[in-house]
């Protein structure tokens, strides 16, 4: 019997949902994460370099007596580096049931969504991959990616993250 397969657009809407996204900014686009995911921001704090992690990995920091390990979002997106401003800040997500801190430019606003302004990421083809993308949110002239953070890192690098704290 032949395997059934979807289409892309028929898995994108599979797991996209209508609701409420944590927004910010990278280099001037604008990305979110589902609020749900989300458990606090916070500023830039003291990050202890952790020594032989790739470079998108910072390092960790002591969150109230817990160490957690700390990406830069834009180094994981292959942006350039950017110097932390005053509206540089951390937001701690939860990935797979692992606390992470997220380096963002600025945080933006909580974005509810309903079903008419998401789409299904483009299918730019097999060699690049959007499995990390949501969906896309139409409003006000602009358009935002909402990323799913639990694929923004791939299981192997999750594992190196996690075995840093």
């Amino acid at each position: 019997m032949p395997e059934e397969t979807l289409t892309q657009e028929e898995v994108s809407q599979t797991k996209v949902k209508a609701g409420k996204y944590l927004t910010f900014t990278l280099q001037n686009e604008e990305y979110g994460f589902e609020i749900l995911k989300v458990k606090e921001i916070i500023g830039i704090m003291n990050i202890t370099h952790v020594p032989q992690t790739p470079p998108f990995v910072k390092g960790v920091i002591n969150l109230r007596g817990k160490v957690i390990p700390v990406i830069d979002l834009r180094l994981k997106f292959g942006l350039e580096e950017a110097e932390y401003t005053s509206e540089t800040c951390i937001i701690v997500v939860d990935i797979k049931n692992t606390l992470v801190g997220i380096i963002v430019d600025s945080v933006s606003e909580v974005l509810d969504t309903t079903e008419k302004d998401l789409e299904p990421p483009p299918d730019f083809g097999a060699s690049v991959d959007t499995s990390y993308i949501l969906a896309l949110a139409k409003g006000k002239g602009k358009v935002k990616i909402l990323l799913d953070i639990d694929k923004v890192l791939t299981d192997k690098e999750m594992d190196f993250v996690a075995g840093t704290n």
